[in-house]
């Protein structure tokens, strides 16, 4: 902060009267620091960054309204996401358009999405799972960039990880309080940036990485345009969610097993696979048999059929 301020004051004293009353001086400084990628990335997302944010997916996750298994999909649609981000990532790391940002021990999430997905599905956890449709939409983007224009992929590498180190902590934290997640980090391993001590300072490292990039006004111009279509990719993906939960419980049992509302048929869930995928997940009497198989609520029922022969009996004496 305070070498930009000795800049500037030494830039104003050596202009002559003429130049320092040209309107036009401020406005080309202006430009020349708005030329800067990140600012660039910044102010040209805002409008897409705000939509992402209130999509009601989000938003619901926000306050804690998410049951365990659209948290399950929506770890999936992660994992096949940052799978093919990282393939294309490691493909180009010695692109000079993206070799700077290429940081695998600090930000690759593939690995700790994995342990996320064994967490939630077990060890066979691959054959359980398939790409949904708007996440694949999404991948075959990534694949398209990566191998045709890998100037763009910094669009998709900042869109991702910024936004994961910024709110990563606070969604950590929402997701294990609200399906009773692990303190130690299982389940919500794609959240925790091990070898990345402080956040802020690397988010700076990073931006000042991005900013140092040799790249034309035009290329960073297709590079906002490519972040702008990263966030729809996500949005989609979002309002895909949306459709997966309204067709999938409405509450969630402690074993993870889905109540199906009757509302639709949860076999056109983007993400459905097949039975047994979701076992468990077809209609309210299946739901209420097992239900009844816990042993304690085989007591509180029998409790309440008593309390209940007890109130008839005495209603009568």
């Amino acid at each position: 902060m305070s070498a930009e301020v000795e800049t500037s004051e030494g830039v104003d004293e050596g202009l002559d009267d003429s130049m320092r009353n040209n309107p036009a001086a401020p406005k080309e400084e202006n430009h020349i620091r708005m030329a800067d990628l990140s600012e660039l990335l910044k102010e040209g997302t805002k409008e897409a960054h705000d939509r992402a944010e209130n999509t009601q997916f989000v938003k619901d996750f926000l306050k804690g309204n998410i049951k365990k298994e659209l948290f399950k999909l929506a770890t999936t649609a992660l994992y096949f996401t940052y799978s093919a981000l990282e393939e294309e990532m490691d493909r180009n790391k010695d692109h000079p358009a993206f070799t700077p940002l290429y940081f695998p021990t600090e930000l690759h999430r593939k690995e700790a999405l994995t342990k996320d997905m064994e967490y939630f599905f077990g060890e066979n956890w691959e054959k359980q799972v398939t790409c949904s449709e708007a996440t694949q939409k999404y991948v075959e983007r990534i694949h398209y960039v990566g191998q045709n224009e890998p100037e763009l992929l910094v669009a998709h590498a900042y869109t991702r990880y910024m936004g994961d180190l910024s709110g990563g902590q606070v969604l950590k934290k929402v997701a294990q309080r609200a399906l009773k997640l692990p303190s130690t980090g299982e389940g919500t391993q794609f959240y925790l940036f091990e070898n990345v001590d402080n956040a802020q300072q690397f988010k700076q490292f990073y931006r000042a990485r991005m900013n140092a990039l040799d790249l034309n006004l035009k290329t960073k111009e297709r590079i906002v345009e490519e972040a702008n279509k990263a966030f729809e990719y996500n949005m989609q993906i979002f309002n895909e969610l949306d459709q997966a939960g309204s067709v999938l419980a409405k509450e969630t049992l402690e074993d993870g097993l889905p109540v199906h509302d009757g509302k639709g048929d949860v076999r056109k869930c983007p993400f459905y696979q097949d039975k047994d995928t979701l076992e468990g997940s077809s209609c309210p009497f299946q739901t209420a048999m097992a239900l009844l198989r816990k042993p304690s609520l085989q007591f509180i029922l029998a409790a309440s059929v008593a309390l209940a022969a007890g109130l008839f009996a005495w209603y009568y004496m």
